[in-house]
């Protein structure tokens, strides 16, 4: 009965083993393809001062011109 205890925990532990070095490979790899993609295609540079203020104004307009849509559905 002691053996097939012990194989059971044997069999246990080689498959959490196996689990975890899969585990560890694919961060691995997750890793290294992350590398690989930000260096053959960085983030794009961020807008300019100006290009953020036209944004702004953008969204300001278009919640404004929607405001005054929905009011004038309701009448």
């Amino acid at each position: 009965m002691e053996n097939l205890v012990f194989e059971g925990f044997k069999f246990m532990a080689l498959g959490m083993g196996t689990v975890f070095s899969f585990l560890i490979l694919m961060i691995g790899a997750m890793n290294l393809q992350s590398y690989i993609i930000h260096k053959f295609f960085p983030d794009p540079a961020p807008l300019s001062g100006a290009g953020k203020a036209e944004n702004k104004n953008a969204k300001i307009a278009a919640i404004t011109a929607a405001v005054m849509h929905h009011n004038n559905a309701k009448s």
